[in-house]
Formats: C-alpha cells, structure tokens, sequence
C-alpha cells in the first residue's frame, strides 16, 4: 500500500515532534545536572570555609586558655594578667556568637553539637570565676571594716574560703573544657584541608 503525500508529510511531522521533545528533555536533564552539580559544589565551599573559621576561633581560643592557666603559677593566681587573658577568650566567644549559623554549614551533627556545647561550657564556668572574683574582693572589703565581731568575721572568713574553691572549681573546669577543643579541631582539619598543629608556636612567637 502506498503512502499518500499527506502521509509523508505526518511522518516528518512526527519525527520533528519527538526531536523537540527529546531535546527538551535533555537540556531540562542537563539543567538540572548542572544545577545540582553547583550545589554541591557550593556546599562544600561552604563547608569548608565553616571549618576553617571555627578551627581557628577553637584554636585560639584554647591557646588563650592555656596561657592563662600558666599565669595561675606566677604571682597572684588570679591577677589580672589570668583575668584578662579570659577575658581575651571571653571576646572569643563573642566572635562564635555572631557567627553561630555557620555553624549549620557543617553536615557533621554530633560535631556541631560537641562545639556548642564546648563554647557553653567555657562561657559558663568563665563566668562563675569573674562572679567570684568581683564577690571575694567585696568579703575582702567587708574584713577591713572596724568593728566587726569574732562572729562576723568567722562568718566572712567561711564566706570567703567557699568563694575561692568555687573559683578554683570554676577555673579547672574551665580548663578540662580547653583540652578537649583541641580534639574537635581535629575534626575540622580534614574539612579545613588546614592543620593547626604548628597555630600554637605561631602565636607565642609573636
């Protein structure tokens, strides 16, 4: 049976058709490759960057902490060499607290969590040592007055012994919190593609 010209002219039609819509379908998949392909990409950027600000934020951060634990054993315990050093950590702090929804460009979710909860708890016991301090300097004060009786001053002496293993606790668990930053920037290293092995010579150097 032979095909009539109209016929001829379905057929080319048709292949025009499914030539359009195949390529449409294509670009549609190569869009959306390509689309996906960025994405990851940028991701990983992103990552990666979260990574290296909180490595180095972290080993800062510890480096200050250290320091200041050293001061502990020259002169005055708690001076106000130790006092502004944590303080220094402190401003550390206030940088992670700015910048805390960088935190979420990291897909480890027990990592975030264990640099959250590190960062809680070094404000916290940092806080309990500048409470303690301001409120010993005040027993201080109170000891010096005239006229106080055996029983008050018993009373603040008690007072005051409390006041200084509180702070003493306070500081040591501020400590044993600093440790541990330095096994989490572990963590971060291989995101970071950085090491921070050789961060703490640089900064004592300078």
């Amino acid at each position: 049976m032979a095909l009539k010209p109209e016929d001829l002219d379905f057929v080319s039609n048709f292949n025009t058709f499914w030539a359009v819509f195949l390529g449409a379908i294509l670009a549609t998949i190569g869009g959306f490759g390509a689309t996906q392909a960025e994405w990851i990409l940028e991701r990983k950027r992103r990552e990666r960057n979260a990574a290296i600000f909180f490595g180095e934020l972290l080993t800062t951060m510890n480096i200050i902490l250290t320091i200041a634990d050293e001061t502990r054993s020259v002169g005055d315990p708690y001076g106000q060499i130790t006092l502004r050093m944590l303080r220094s950590a402190v401003k550390e702090v206030e940088i992670y607290n700015r910048n805390r929804e960088t935190l979420f460009d990291l897909r480890n979710a027990e990592l975030r969590a264990r640099i959250h909860t590190l960062v809680l708890r070094i404000v916290m016991p940092a806080d309990g040592v500048f409470d303690t301090t301001t409120e010993i300097g005040h027993v201080q004060s109170l000891l010096k007055s005239p006229g106080l009786t055996l029983d008050d001053r018993a009373e603040l002496d008690e007072r005051l012994e409390r006041l200084k293993a509180s702070r003493i606790a306070s500081f040591d668990t501020l400590v044993e919190s600093s440790v541990q930053l330095k096994s989490v920037v572990r963590q971060l290293e291989p995101i970071a593609k950085y090491s921070y092995e050789n961060l703490d010579k640089v900064v004592r150097n300078t």
